[in-house]
């Protein structure tokens, strides 16, 4: 997505499009005006809730848990919003909808490839419970055991997965949607707009977070230039910053990987691998029984946390997926209602 790795983007491949709703055109009531402005507000305290207390806690699955919620609620605001501006799908222009309908498919697809990666970190599990299975005796042939079951984990998780390396194209059809279409005569559609590009510069954000966390590489990391004109923007820009800087300096430190969770089982492993390689000697039986319990304790977590992501991960699948179904439908209803009038006569009886 960037000419170089961990490079800035630009945020408009082409020009400025930012216009607050335009002062030319038809002005938005006060009414619209309120609703556009509680979303937003909306909005700005999500982003402060992902402000992290410690920069230890950017990148665990905690937060990125917290992330993908604060999608799914966003999201779910758009379609409240909707229902708010009592904006009909018929008095939609035809480019909201294609934009509506490209993001949505990008967004389900990038699900699908977080999924797949989850799921692909949940079973390198089954490797660690082995492991843990066969510490629990103290024999030379469990101890060999554990040492291949450990083998196996690194092999497992270190191997890549190729629907994580695609991301980086999903991410920059998605970066490119960023451009606000225009809207002349629609004070609704205004305001609409306007709030639609809040809830995508989220999505782009959280994606490249995780597409960043999920492939080990900075080339998928975002630099969004939001404009001030919005009320959310120094939120955002203040989490983004904070974000990122921390991206940049555990790549810098050459990590295992940047998920806390992970690296914390992966600094265990370390650990254990050389001293089960040969008998136990009783000296260091303290310290082996000491390393294999926060094994156990990181394990845990780890399968914890995976399973609270992907939990998330699927509702937000969902709630994307509902929301375009819905608009389909809906769609669908209004070319049935064009082809009934289409067949009436001037009289207003049906034509048989």
């Amino acid at each position: 997505m960037s000419r170089a790795q961990g490079a800035n983007r630009s945020f408009f491949p082409f020009g400025n499009p930012f216009r607050m709703i335009s002062p030319k055109g038809t002005k938005p009531s006060s009414q619209l005006l309120s609703v556009l402005h509680a979303f937003e507000a909306t909005l700005e305290e999500r982003l402060k809730k992902l402000i992290p207390n410690s920069k230890d806690e950017i990148l665990s699955l905690s937060w990125m848990t917290l992330a993908m919620q604060a999608l799914c609620e966003s999201h779910n605001d758009i379609k409240t919003l909707m229902t708010e501006l009592e904006l009909p799908v018929h008095d939609w222009d035809e480019k909201w909808i294609d934009l509506y309908l490209d993001i949505s498919v990008k967004l389900l697809d990038i699900c699908n490839a977080f999924s797949s990666e989850l799921s692909r970190l949940s079973q390198g599990h089954l490797f660690l419970q082995c492991v843990l299975h066969n510490l629990g005796s103290s024999t030379s042939e469990q101890y060999v055991r554990a040492c291949s079951s450990l083998d196996g984990w690194k092999q497992h998780i270190g191997s890549g997965n190729p629907r994580i390396e695609k991301c980086g194209s999903i991410l920059n059809d998605l970066l490119g949607s960023l451009d606000l279409p225009k809207v002349k005569k629609s004070t609704k559609g205004k305001v609409l707009m306007q709030a639609m590009y809040g809830v995508k510069v989220l999505s782009v954000f959280v994606c490249s977070v995780f597409a960043v966390a999920f492939s080990g590489t900075t080339k998928n990391m975002s630099a969004l230039d939001v404009s001030e004109i919005y009320s959310w923007a120094p939120t955002f820009k203040r989490l983004q910053d904070l974000v990122n800087e921390e991206i940049r300096v555990r790549f810098s430190s050459e990590r295992f990987t940047v998920l806390n969770e992970l690296e914390s089982v992966d600094s265990s492993v370390k650990e254990l691998y050389p001293i089960i390689q040969v008998v136990v000697d009783p000296v260091e039986m303290q310290s082996f029984t000491k390393i294999v319990a926060e094994l156990g304790r990181s394990t845990e977590k780890l399968s914890q946390g995976l399973d609270l992501l992907t939990k998330e991960v699927d509702n937000f699948f969902q709630v994307v997926l509902t929301g375009r179904d819905a608009l389909l439908s809906n769609l669908r209803s209004v070319a049935t209602d064009i082809h009934r009038n289409s067949r009436c006569n001037g009289d207003g009886q049906i034509v048989n």
